[in-house]
């Protein structure tokens, strides 16, 4: 059995294939309200759904890695997913829509690889450690740093190469086989959980006590690369795929948050 969760906290128009599981992540915090998201819930069986303002969509990838028992398992967002190869006949959002990877083409793919990840980002005049330390905060990085030395120091070297690089797989986006799977979840939830614990809060806003969530994406790059390095995955085995958008990016005020990160070191307090 193959299962994307589609992570969301609303109700939306979702692509319809027996691949998809629409979860309604942080569920735990809306107990009782009205109107909710007619999804499976991700506060069910073992899970941190109450945790989702740290971990964000992690919750509904941590609630179906738990509970689900996939023979691969992945995880894409309510408005962010994998394009398929398949060319669209419709125009404008709809065509987006129709560009969404289907349940045939990904049964497909899966035949011959391993694991699925979203095309990387590039961020061209910055490092991966520069461009988080100007938009959110490098102290997050430096305390992840010093928990993989403590408790898997083999990944060390990875975790710096990452950081020197200036592109990277986002979004926490993935399909992956078993055991790939599990052996990832069980490393990544054990350093978030120790961040989690170490890391202060105070004085932070809501949009960046998402820290959690944002150095997972990092941390996604530092377990494939260390994993490719020592053959455990295949190179070849890997299928990068683009990204469909369902929503508007405002470039304009994405671009001058950035410069005033940068330059004037304002973080974030929004999405784009």
């Amino acid at each position: 059995m193959v299962r994307i969760v589609i992570a969301a906290h609303k109700t939306a128009r979702l692509p319809e294939g027996a691949c998809y599981l629409p979860v309604f992540v942080g569920a735990a915090l809306h107990q009782g309200e009205d109107n909710l998201p007619p999804y499976c819930r991700d506060d069910q069986g073992e899970n941190i759904s109450e945790k989702n303002p740290l971990y964000c969509e992690l919750t509904g990838l941590y609630y179906a890695w738990k509970n689900r028992g996939c023979d691969a398992l992945g995880l894409v967002h309510y408005r962010r997913y994998f394009a398929g190869k398949d060319k669209a006949s419709a125009k404008g959002a709809e065509k987006d829509f129709q560009r969404i990877l289907r349940s045939e083409e990904l049964e497909k793919i899966l035949e011959e690889k391993d694991l699925i990840l979203p095309k990387k980002q590039n961020y061209y005049i910055e490092t991966l450690y520069s461009h988080y330390a100007h938009t959110h905060d490098g102290a997050q990085l430096q305390l992840t740093r010093q928990i993989i030395q403590e408790e898997c120091p083999e990944y060390l070297r990875s975790f710096d190469r990452i950081m020197r690089e200036r592109s990277a797989h986002m979004f926490n986006m993935m399909v992956m086989k078993e055991p790939f799977l599990s052996e990832y979840c069980s490393w990544l939830f054990a350093i978030l959980g120790k961040l989690e614990q170490r890391f202060s809060l105070e004085e932070q806003s809501a949009y960046q006590r998402r820290y959690i969530g944002r150095i997972a994406e990092i941390l996604l790059n530092v377990w494939l690369d260390r994993e490719v390095e020592l053959g455990r995955i295949n190179q070849d085995r890997i299928e990068v795929l683009p990204l469909v958008y369902l929503g508007k990016v405002n470039w304009f005020k994405k671009g001058s948050a950035f410069l005033r990160a940068k330059f004037l070191h304002k973080r974030y307090k929004e999405s784009f």
